[in-house]
């Protein structure tokens, strides 16, 4: 009888979870809840501090009654944590439940506090969409990034080198170069610093020109690139686990036309007729030897 209780509570739990109007209370909760930690950084809310402190008590124990929710709806508790999302909404809540009033941990506290509007990516699948295709593409964008480090040092260095009397603040060493290719890289006011240089060499913006066109048009085209084709993959993925749109629909043609292949290999071999070896093996006739 406890057996069929605690099933009947799983169910009710999932069916909770799974409920819409649920989920928008739980986002509207963490949206309530980044505001408050916002409002404790104007001083005008000083003398609200202790109702703030009740608010931020009371969306933390909501928090944790959301998370034992999502954890009982589990029909085994440990497949709650097989999931990364609900690993990182566990950190998040029970990083929430630090003291504020500790002396040095009031700090940890409230920026621990200030991370849990992250959760709102683990909530909404759109943004979970984003953040998988974000994640999955900087192994790519590192290496892309490497390469610009590489354009980056060895502009660096030749602009420190043929540019560094005509203004240290902005070529003295390769470091301070480097800073500056940033800013130009950034559109920053780039042309006065080619303007300066040019009242001495003239051909120097020649230097400016291509390194723009490889950082600002090339290797953003590259960042971008490379993000574009793993978020196509992403939503391509999600909606073969929904099993909703174009992607679902080609991958449901796929299964079937594996399932008819399979399904026509098996009718051959009952419809090939065997025949027997001198060595007592049996032997499918070819359809050559069936047409002669």
């Amino acid at each position: 009888m406890e057996r069929a209780d605690y099933q009947t509570w799983q169910v009710r739990f999932e069916n909770l979870r799974s409920n819409k109007v649920f989920e928008l209370i739980v986002v509207a909760i963490i949206i309530f809840s980044a505001l408050v930690v916002g409002a404790k950084t104007y001083e005008e809310t000083t003398r609200f501090t202790q109702i703030m402190d009740v608010l931020d008590w009371a969306v933390t124990v909501f928090f944790v009654v959301e998370i034992a929710i999502r954890m009982l709806a589990e029909k085994r508790y440990r497949d709650f944590f097989k999931s990364g999302w609900n690993i990182f909404d566990f950190v998040i809540v029970v990083a929430s439940l630090i003291p504020v009033d500790g002396g040095q941990s009031v700090l940890l506290a409230r920026l621990l506090r200030v991370f849990r509007v992250l959760r709102l990516v683990s909530i909404v699948p759109e943004l979970r969409v984003l953040m998988n295709a974000f994640l999955k593409a900087l192994p790519r964008m590192g290496y892309v990034a490497l390469f610009m480090f590489i354009i980056f040092y060895i502009y660096g260095a030749v602009g420190s080198f043929i540019f560094r009397d005509i203004n240290p603040f902005y070529w003295e060493n390769i470091t301070i170069a480097m800073l500056t290719l940033f800013r130009i890289a950034t559109f920053e006011s780039w042309t006065s610093i080619m303007y300066e240089t040019m009242e001495v060499y003239p051909m120097s913006w020649l230097y400016y020109v291509s390194f723009i066109f490889l950082s600002a048009f090339i290797f953003l085209n590259m960042m971008i690139g490379i993000v574009l084709e793993t978020m196509q993959k992403e939503s391509a993925a999600q909606e073969v686990e929904d099993g909703k749109g174009e992607a679902a629909d080609i991958h449901w043609m796929r299964e079937q036309m594996a399932m008819m292949q399979q399904q026509i290999q098996d009718m051959h071999r009952q419809i090939v007729p065997a025949k027997r070896t001198p060595e007592g093996s049996v032997e499918r006739l070819s359809t050559e030897q069936k047409d002669r």
